[in-house]
């Protein structure tokens, strides 16, 4: 059975960008996998920890001498990392903050990239087999041409990074001058219709 995870971080609700870049995406690739199993998970709702010297001292430790206090530090990472590992098709959606991206991802990367799990001793990427689609909704417009594109910061470190764990094809839709939404210049449903051709490829 395919698998497919889905990792949403904006705070917005029904008035999220990417959410609804990732509603149309998540209706295609179940049209394209009726079969596939969905895993969600909501950034929003997670108790995510910005890492620190206690989490550090158990990453650090090897794993037979953890204490259960060590393990206790570790047990939210071990479970994101079972996620990103059992899934065939990871999606990323989010919102671009200050051309990077919001600090609830950050915090769900830094949870993820694991040495012994996600990434060799060596330095090679564990996470391999498996395709990734990042869902980007900014402000500003990057794309090819863009007197900005240097400025897109996000899509470049979510690329590398999914790279660094072994994830290299990646897809990426960029949901640029989605303040147009805000500033009621097009509709939700206008806007994410512009991406539909984009969308629709991702998910097949």
């Amino acid at each position: 059975m395919t698998k497919l995870l889905v990792v949403e971080t904006s705070p917005r609700g029904e008035h999220s960008i990417s959410r609804n870049m990732t509603r149309r995406f998540v209706a295609e690739w179940q049209t394209a996998h009726p079969d596939g199993q969905i895993i969600e998970r909501d950034l929003l709702e997670t108790d995510l920890q910005f890492i620190g010297a206690p989490w550090l001292q158990a990453y650090f430790t090897p794993p037979e001498a953890h204490s259960p206090e060590m393990k206790a530090e570790l047990r939210l990472s071990d479970e994101l990392v079972a996620e990103l590992l059992a899934c065939d098709h990871l999606v990323i959606a989010t919102p671009v903050y200050n051309y990077n991206v919001p600090a609830a991802l950050k915090a769900w990367i830094d949870s993820i990239v694991r040495k012994g799990l996600t990434l060799g001793f060596d330095g090679k990427g564990l996470v391999t087999g498996k395709t990734a689609t990042v869902l980007i909704a900014s402000g500003g417009v990057y794309t090819e041409g863009s007197p900005i594109r240097d400025r897109d910061i996000a899509t470049q470190y979510l690329r590398m990074v999914l790279g660094v764990i072994g994830i290299t094809d990646v897809t990426v839709v960029a949901g640029g001058g989605a303040k147009a939404v805000d500033m009621r210049e097009t509709t939700m449903e206008g806007f994410i219709e512009t991406l539909q051709p984009a969308i629709e490829a991702a998910a097949a």
